[in-house]
Formats: structure tokens, C-alpha cells, sequence
């Protein structure tokens, strides 16, 4: 499907709108081209007596006798308010066309930019991350408006560039035919050029589109980075990366100014020629008596009114190219399917979630994240999972809610697939903490209210402090009001880790995920944390996946994981006991005394409660 064919089907609902503006627009091109003739009528029968006897044109019923003969008042006055007139209606409609042509592009563009957002929602997170951050931003800002200039503005301008040729070849004609030289030769060569141009014009583009690209990303990894970049005193080696990228970005401007330049330079070459050799015809024309100065100076100003908008034409042409440019990419991202689709006939999930995994196995890009899982969670159970980077323990978690599809195998909840039932129903039976902790740059009060913004604030307030977090808000200079910078930048790892458990506290949801979410934590905080969420939260299926033996200490059931795969299972006691992987960290893990500090941390509970 071509790019215009494409952007029809989002276009369609304003054509109408677009159709009255081009319309108005053929209206007041008339209009204006009306005024040469009334030049050459005032000149022709009111300051010289060269009309006297003389045929008026497509105005002689001004000339007719029915006001007088020629160089009267009368006459004058006419004319005068038939050029007010012409003048003042053409400014009326230009000025409504331009209302309303801008308020549809805008319309349009912020459809297009809707549309474009729920794609980018609705597309798996694997599909996503093909794409990089600049290459996004471009598509949703500058390619979107770009579209919207080519279907709106650079069309519409097309359309009146070619009404105005059609009607001033028509209007020489009528005049004239000798005038019709000219623009009969002249417009070929423009053709050949225009051709060549519009080649070249499309080529710039594309290079312009991905040096933006590519300079949005290094901005915006560069202002994520700040931090990393100054503790590591690397500002001199990014800065470097920064200079290629912006030269490449100036270069790639340069060749745009270069070619427009060579190819401006033709096309005002052509136009002077035929403008000089215009005057000369028209001059000779005088000369020998073949028509009036008035009618001259009229013939002289379509052809420039032709060569101004075969240029027009060019420059659209140009333009073009790039909206053909950002539409294509526009359309290639709105047409990327979804690796996580939603099922034909959607289930709701009811009752208490009961999880079962079922012989799962995942693969991704060809390798394999998790193999042959069997695994029954009951409702309200807290299950823990172990494993080193890589094991596959995030990645079971997130195939539950099916950011992950299972590639073999079922993983069931109250004995249904979970790709029978609706994913945003699915996806609130859980609320997540994930191990990348994001924060919006917003309030630390709108961060934790992300899933009800509407709620009291008590509420917010009350799971900040089971979430440990309550504390150092109150001491942040505006507390709950507090802006944090993109990224939760000003933060530390805790302090942003316990926003996000507050987040996903207040969603209140059957089941807790807790993807090494506390691993900026501190032991006895962390128990603090952990004791809160079970005595304020009984009735919860609480999974926790954490590098940290102390996170995982009261778990009903731990699974220790390694390729995709588990390799132990049972209680704190029991893999003690088993002597294995999960008993080897858990030694290793007291040499660096962090289970004397999990014992302290018991022993600080009992204290407490």
C-alpha cells in the first residue's frame, strides 16, 4: 500500500473540510487573477486614449456604452470598486481558508499522534525495543507533522499552483496566443529539472530524518546518563560522540542547502530569462499594434504568475519528498503487529487467581528463557524465586501477565489459558514491581497514585508507610508534593524502589510481584517492608523474585532457578538441608554477614511486634 493510499484511511474524515479549502483557495486565485485585467482595462481606457473604439475584453460590458464613453468618471469609479470589491472579498476568503485549513491539520495531527501512542501501548515490549528512543521520538513528533504538512498544506498548495497555471495559460490564451510561447518552451526544461530535483530533494530527506534520529537519542541517553557520565569524568568522551552526531546532523542540512541552492539557482535562471523574453515579445507586440500597454502589462504578469508557481510546484515537490519520507515510517510503525495479540472471544478472570504453569517453556530471538516449567501457585501463597542474572526468574514472572508469550506448554489461572482471557483484565489481577524501578518526573504523590489518580490522599499516604517510605517523604522540602526529576533523578535506589512498591500497594490487586524490588534495601528495612505486606495484606498471592537469601526467608516455597530451568525447590529449611545451590549462597551470604543481620532483623521484628 502507498504511502498516500495509507494515510487516506486516516485522512478520509477531513477531506470534506480540505475540499472547501481548496475550493476557497480556487476562488481567490480567480479573483486575484482578475486584477491584471482591470489594470490593463484602467490603464487601456482611463489614462490613455488608446481604448477609445477599442474592444474591452471579457469587460466590455464596462465599455459598452451603458456608463459613458471611455476616461469618464463614471467609468473610473467602476472600475475602482470592482478592484475594492475583488480585493477585499479575495482577503475575507484567504483569511476563513486559513482558519479552517489550520484547525483540520491540527485536528489530523493530533489523531495521527493518538493513533501512533496506542500503538506504541499496544505493541509487546520485544516489538518495542527494536525501535530506539530517537527513532520513536521523530516518528511521534516531527514525522507526525510532517505527515500532516504533505496531506494538508504542500496538496492543497499543489492544487492552487495548478489551478493558477490552467487559468493563466487559459486567460493568455484568450489575450494572446503569441504570449503562449514562452511557458510553451519553458515549461519542458522546468519538467527536466524538476525531475532531477525532486530525486535529489527525496535522498536529503531521508538523511535529514535519520541524523534527527539519531541526534534525539544521544540527547535524551546523555540527560539519562548524567550521573553515570560525571562519576565516571567521561564528559570529554560523550561530548566527542556529540560532535559526530551533530556534524552528521549539519552535514546532512549542509547537502539539503546545497542542492536547494543549485537547483534555485536554475529555476530563477529560467524564470528571468522568460520574464526578459516575455517583455520583449509583449514589447514588439505594442510596437506593431497587435494589442494595448495595458493588455501587455497584463500577459506580462500571468507569465510570471507561471513561472512563480512552476517553481511553487518545485518547492511543493520538495516537500513532498519529505512527507513521503516520514509517512513511510509513520505507516511501517502503525502496521507493526503485536507479538501478545488479544484473543477473539476475551474472558474475564473471576474469583480468587489460582496459577498453574504447565510443561512452559519460552523463547525469544531464537533463545531459550525459560524450559519446561511445572509449577502450581496457590491463592494466597508467598513463593519466592532465586537464581543468578540470566536464570529466568524474571522472565516467568513477566510471562504470567504475558509480556512473554509461553511458546510451549500453558500457563493456566483457574484452569484457563491465559491467552483466552482480555489482557488488561489479566494484567490488574497483578500489580508489579519491577527490578528497573520508573518514576515519572512528576509528584512523588502522582507517582504512587499512577493507577487511581483520583484517590485521597490518605490513601497514598498510608501505603507510603507500610511501603517504608513515609519517612524520608516527609522530609523532602515539599514532602508528598515533592517533584521528582525524569526518571525519579534525585532519588536514591531505596528511596525510589519504596515509591514503586507504594505504586503497586494502592493498585491493590490479588496478586503482589515483587521482581528484586527490594534489593536497595537494607535488611531490617526490608523485614519492615515484608512484615507490613503480610499483616496489612493476608489475602494476597505475594511472588518475590530477589539475589538476597533475607528476602526470601518466610517464603512458603522457594524455587532456585538456572537457564530457564528450576533445580531446587522447597522451604527455607528444606534447601538449607538439601545442601545445593541455594544452601551455597546462603553460606557464602553469611561470611559477608548478611544473615547475622537477617537474624537481627528477626530478632528486631519479634522485639517490635
Amino acid at each position: 500500500m502507498g504511502v498516500f493510499s495509507y494515510g487516506m484511511k486516516y485522512w478520509k474524515k477531513h477531506v470534506p473540510c480540505a475540499a472547501l479549502c481548496q475550493f476557497m483557495g480556487f476562488i481567490a486565485i480567480a479573483l486575484d487573477l482578475v486584477l491584471p485585467l482591470l489594470g490593463a482595462l484602467f490603464v487601456d481606457f482611463i489614462l490613455t486614449d488608446k481604448g477609445v473604439g477599442s474592444d474591452g475584453g471579457v469587460f466590455s460590458f464596462l465599455t459598452d456604452g451603458r456608463f459613458g464613453e471611455p476616461q469618464t468618471w463614471r467609468l473610473f469609479f467602476s472600475i475602482t470598486i470592482v478592484f475594492a470589491a475583488c480585493v477585499v472579498l479575495r482577503e475575507i476568503i484567504i483569511y476563513t481558508r486559513n482558519v479552517l485549513f489550520q484547525y483540520n491539520g491540527l485536528c489530523f495531527e493530533n489523531e495521527m499522534r493518538d493513533y501512533t501512542y496506542k500503538k506504541l501501548v499496544e505493541l509487546d515490549s520485544g516489538t518495542v525495543a527494536a525501535y530506539n528512543t530517537g527513532e520513536l521520538l521523530t516518528t511521534m513528533n516531527s514525522d507526525i507533522i510532517t505527515f500532516k504538512e504533505m496531506l494538508s498544506r504542500v496538496l492543497q498548495n499543489l492544487g492552487d499552483s495548478f489551478f493558477v497555471l490552467v487559468l493563466s495559460f487559459t486567460l493568455l490564451a484568450l489575450n494572446s496566443l503569441w504570449m503562449l510561447i514562452i511557458p510553451a518552451v519553458v515549461g519542458p526544461v522546468l519538467l527536466f529539472v524538476l525531475v532531477r530535483y525532486t530525486r535529489a530533494a527525496r535522498r536529503v530527506s531521508r538523511n535529514i530524518r535519520s541524523n534527527n534520529a539519531r541526534m534525539n537519542l544521544t540527547v535524551q541517553e546523555n540527560i539519562n546518563a548524567v550521573r553515570l557520565i560525571r562519576s565516571f569524568a567521561n564528559e570529554d568522551v560523550e561530548e566527542r560522540k556529540f560532535d559526530a552526531v551533530n556534524t552528521g546532523l549539519r552535514d546532512s542540512y549542509y547537502e539539503q542547502v546545497d542542492v536547494s541552492a543549485k537547483f534555485g539557482l536554475a529555476f530563477n535562471t529560467i524564470r528571468h530569462v522568460a520574464y526578459v523574453s516575455t517583455v520583449a515579445i509583449g514589447a514588439v507586440l505594442v510596437l506593431n499594434g497587435a494589442f494595448l500597454v495595458g493588455i501587455m502589462t497584463a500577459c506580462i504578469t500571468y507569465v510570471s504568475k507561471i513561472m512563480d508557481h512552476l517553481t511553487q510546484v518545485s518547492n511543493n515537490l520538495y516537500q513532498l519528498q519529505y512527507g513521503l519520507v516520514s509517512g513511510g515510517r509513520i505507516m511501517e510503525f502503525l502496521e507493526r503487529k503485536t507479538r501478545i495479540p488479544e484473543p477473539e472471544r476475551p474472558q474475564k478472570v473471576s474469583g480468587r487467581p489460582e496459577i498453574e504453569l504447565k510443561n512452559v517453556s519460552v523463547t525469544a530471538e531464537g533463545k531459550p528463557l525459560l524450559k519446561h516449567i511445572d509449577l502450581k501457585i496457590p491463592f494466597g501463597k508467598k513463593i519466592g524465586f532465586m537464581g543468578g542474572t540470566g536464570s529466568g526468574k524474571s522472565v516467568l514472572l513477566k510471562s504470567l501477565v504475558r509480556i512473554y508469550d509461553a511458546t510451549e506448554g500453558q500457563i493456566l489461572i483457574n484452569g484457563k489459558d491465559v491467552r483466552e482471557y482480555e489482557l488488561d483484565d489479566l494484567r490488574n489481577v497483578f500489580a508489579y514491581v519491577f527490578q528497573d524501578v520508573f518514576l515519572f518526573s512528576n509528584t512523588i504523590d502522582a507517582n504512587i497514585a499512577f493507577y487511581a489518580p483520583n484517590v485521597d490522599k490518605e490513601e497514598v499516604m498510608r501505603v507510603a508507610e507500610l511501603a517504608q517510605a513515609g519517612g524520608f517523604i516527609r522530609a523532602l522540602p515539599q514532602g508528598y508534593e515533592t517533584i521528582v526529576g525524569e526518571k525519579g533523578l534525585g532519588l536514591s535506589g531505596g528511596q525510589k524502589q519504596r515509591i514503586s512498591i507504594a505504586r503497586a500497594l494502592l493498585k491493590n490487586a490479588p496478586v503482589l510481584v515483587l521482581d528484586d524490588a527490594s534489593s536497595a534495601l537494607d535488611v531490617i528495612t526490608e523485614r519492615k517492608l515484608m512484615r507490613a505486606i503480610k499483616d496489612n495484606y493476608p489475602d494476597r498471592t505475594i511472588l518475590i523474585a530477589a539475589h538476597r537469601v533475607s528476602s526470601l526467608a518466610d517464603c512458603d516455597e522457594i524455587l532456585y532457578m538456572q537457564d530457564g530451568e528450576i533445580i531446587e525447590r522447597g522451604t527455607f529449611e528444606e534447601l538449607i538441608a538439601q545442601n545445593g545451590r541455594f544452601a551455597e549462597i546462603y553460606r557464602m551470604q553469611a561470611e559477608e554477614g548478611v544473615v547475622d543481620d537477617l537474624h537481627a532483623a528477626f530478632e528486631a521484628g519479634e522485639e517490635s511486634a
